[in-house]
């Protein structure tokens, strides 16, 4: 991999971001000890991590400025790469290593990671007293979407390296003509109109989406998802299990995404209420990002999103009905499909000209607080077991960054049999952070009351 052009959205990804709106994905993954052998040392995670990252030709790639198209950029291979730049270890005190781990995690989302070298960082967060540990990983939103940052990451698991295998020498292509035949300059005549006629939809629905919003940006009841920046982070993090989501599921229909955001939509009402706040007039518009890769598909090297908007039930006090209205709004999303609509706004990043990313960022940047209040997204991972070193992998929290003049964004990923939810917010705006996590777990016996009666019954125990 030699040298190769940001794709647009990555282009935008790049320029979007400044010192107070870093744009870069995190994931906060939890190991349990690795296994003792008898007669063997441990495992030097620190070292593995390095020799694996490194191993990942993508993590080798910087960003660098190029003559043509004016105004772009390319991947290029880092001359100097050392992955000691990007791969640190960090010792924390073992008095509450799961809460610590937390906090510094905050602290590390809050820095941007360094534009002259490959953007991407790791922490091994060690100090537990039973030998567990934390990875703390940082991708810029340019280098990887959701599933690209799946693909890229889970190249430091066990069962992912052993797998790896050396590229293949493949056969010399012959050289071809730069000039296309007339066959293929219709096919590309067609293609260009066709991605113009969808860009001309998407902006007159963005145009239109944001014009009808603009009278309630100005004290809005929900005010603090939409709060200046600090350029502070708060992280929280709730675990939910997965049987309890899908038995949701299985008896009021739908899928297992539309149940959390349901529990989302539950957790903002529950609060808003806390704080004290009235709920909001309107309700806030969660973006809900939507991958544009085929099933099956390799995850490729540039970033392929849409989205769809979805406005959160909380003035609905009902849990039946909100997830009842989550469900009803997601099917209309899914029968315009991810191509239509103000939440395909990604799409017009392809159809712009380099410069347009480059000039038009401080522009663009404030204008997500026009479209929605809050990114809710979730992260697939594998499915197998994973380990590093031996040490099992216990649970992973992924982290979504934060659009400008906004304060909360929303990850989950469900893995071994539990969901998995990062919080991501504005230090200052939402310093309650916690109230909002554990209001998720109180939705959820709300809506599968029977296991939490259950669970009720066997705390109190016989009388």
């Amino acid at each position: 991999m030699s040298s190769e052009l940001l794709a647009p959205l990555d282009l935008a990804f790049w320029h979007l971001e400044s010192t107070e709106h870093p744009l870069h994905l995190g994931a906060l993954a939890h190991f349990g000890p690795p296994p003792a052998a008898a007669g063997q040392e441990p495992p030097d995670v620190l070292e593995l991590l390095a020799r694996r990252a490194a191993a990942v030709p993508r993590l080798r790639m910087r960003v660098r400025d190029v003559l043509f198209p004016v105004g772009g950029a390319a991947w290029s291979a880092d001359p100097d790469f050392d992955v000691r730049r990007h791969v640190r270890e960090i010792a924390l005190p073992g008095v509450d290593f799961t809460a610590e781990s937390t906090r510094l995690a905050a602290e590390l989302m809050e820095r941007p990671v360094v534009r002259g070298l490959p953007p991407w960082e790791m922490y091994l967060l060690s100090g537990a007293p039973d030998g567990s540990f934390a990875v703390l990983v940082k991708l810029h939103h340019a280098l990887a979407d959701g599933m690209r940052a799946v693909a890229i990451g889970a190249g430091i698991f066990d069962e992912i390296a052993a797998g790896r295998r050396p590229a293949r020498r493949t056969r010399p292509v012959p050289p071809r003509s730069w000039l296309p035949g007339p066959g293929r300059l219709l096919g590309i005549a067609r293609d260009r109109l066709g991605d113009l006629g969808r860009a001309v939809e998407v902006g007159a629905s963005v145009v239109g989406s944001s014009v009808a919003r603009a009278g309630r940006l100005d004290g809005r009841p929900a005010a603090p998802l939409a709060a200046d920046s600090s350029g502070t982070r708060r992280i929280a993090t709730a675990t939910l299990p997965l049987d309890r989501v899908h038995r949701i599921r299985r008896t009021t229909g739908g899928t297992a995404n539309d149940v959390l955001l349901a529990l989302v939509a539950g957790a903002l009402r529950r609060w808003f209420d806390g704080r004290g706040l009235p709920l909001p007039d309107a309700a806030p518009r969660a973006l809900v990002p939507v991958s544009r890769r085929r099933p099956g598909a390799p995850a490729g090297p540039g970033n392929s999103l849409s989205g769809y908007l979805l406005d959160l039930p909380v003035t609905e006090p009902d849990p039946a009905a909100r997830l009842a209205a989550v469900r009803h709004a997601m099917d209309r999303n899914k029968a315009a499909g991810p191509f239509r609509g103000a939440g395909a706004v990604a799409l017009l990043a392809d159809q712009l000209h380099p410069l347009a990313h480059r000039f038009g960022a401080p522009l663009a940047a404030g204008a997500a607080r026009l479209l929605f209040d809050l990114l809710v997204t979730q992260v697939p991972l594998p499915r197998s077991a994973l380990s590093l070193g031996g040490a099992p992998l216990r649970a992973l929290f992924p982290m979504a960054p934060l659009a400008r003049g906004q304060s909360l964004a929303v990850a989950m990923s469900p893995y071994g049999g539990q969901v998995h939810i990062g919080l991501v917010a504005d230090g200052e705006a939402v310093p309650d952070l916690d109230a909002l996590a554990a209001a998720l777990t109180a939705e959820l016996d709300l809506l599968d009351p029977a296991d939490a009666t259950a669970r009720t019954s066997c705390q109190a125990g016989p009388s």
